[in-house]
């Protein structure tokens, strides 16, 4: 059976990513697409199939799970409106500005019994799943890093990055693997400049401890990754090379599941844990 799915925003990440995968997955149909601008979704589904809603109510009416593409405050106040309505949410990272918005969102979410799941890109990653499952030993220490240029124009330099820097953007990609790898991070502190360069040090409830850096103002080449030291070897992975054609139709077809019922280890209260450590990460970085 097709999950029917609303879009919620249409700006470029609608655009390039969740609108035609939407519509080329086998098991989803994009049935709806609602933005602030009503140009931009007419277009969208113009290009992708489904109905421009005028409302999100109109949305809502037409499907049974909802995909954001959205700032995070703005998917942070919608989400809560989406699961009340009894939809699934397919969540973009953040999942909002700060842990007070997080936490009132993962309440809406389990109060509606509804399920979540976030678009931590790497996590979908073949390769990434590779090396997580490869990993032996006891974690002794890591780093992760996640540079590139994109503040510095293209279709990524939006208001609210512009805003917070690149802690928020970049930082949950990073911490999110690093506590996969070597376990729970209970602990941050962080230096720097969140539209220039920050790097973090990292606490895990392992023991261990990781370091990562996170800037957008690098010109040349992107480069993210992952390194992880144990008592048995190094583990490394190149997360820009790990993407392929399959990670977001991966994303789908888990998003699919979580819709039904099934639980996902990328939800809504994962999305706040992560929130938290970007606050740490930002009270040090505003002292």
């Amino acid at each position: 059976m097709t999950l029917r799915v609303g879009l919620v925003g249409a700006g470029p990440w609608a655009r390039m990513v969740h609108a035609p995968t939407l519509a080329a997955h086998p098991g989803t149909e994009l049935a709806a697409v609602w933005a602030r601008r009503p140009d931009q979704a007419a277009e969208v589904a113009a290009a992708h199939g489904g109905v421009a809603c005028d409302e999100l109510d109109g949305l809502l009416g037409r499907c049974e799970a909802v995909v954001f593409a959205v700032p995070p405050d703005v998917q942070a106040d919608l989400g809560v409106r989406v699961a009340r309505a009894g939809k699934a949410l397919l969540l973009e990272k953040p999942v909002a500005l700060d842990v007070a918005a997080a936490d009132r969102l993962a309440d809406a979410v389990d109060a509606a019994g509804v399920g979540s799941q976030i678009v931590l890109t790497w996590r979908y990653a073949a390769a990434t799943r590779r090396f997580l499952a490869e990993l032996t030993g006891t974690p002794l220490g890591g780093r992760g890093w996640f540079v590139s240029g994109t503040a510095l124009g293209g279709p990524f330099v939006t208001p609210w990055r512009q805003a917070h820097g690149k802690v928020l953007d970049l930082g949950p990609h990073v911490l999110d693997l690093l506590g996969a790898a070597m376990g729970e991070i209970v602990e941050v502190r962080a230096l720097g400049d969140p539209h220039r360069w920050v790097a973090l040090l990292l606490a895990h409830e392992s023991g261990a401890v990781s370091s990562a850096s996170l800037s957008g103002s690098c010109p040349g080449p992107a480069s993210a990754g992952v390194e992880v030291r144990t008592d048995h070897d190094r583990f490394a992975l190149d997360t820009n090379a790990a993407l392929d054609g399959t990670t977001f139709e991966t994303v789908l077809d888990e998003f699919v599941r979580t819709a039904a019922g099934e639980p996902h280890p990328l939800d809504v209260h994962h999305g706040v844990h992560l929130q938290r450590l970007l606050e740490l990460a930002t009270r040090d970085l505003e002292r």
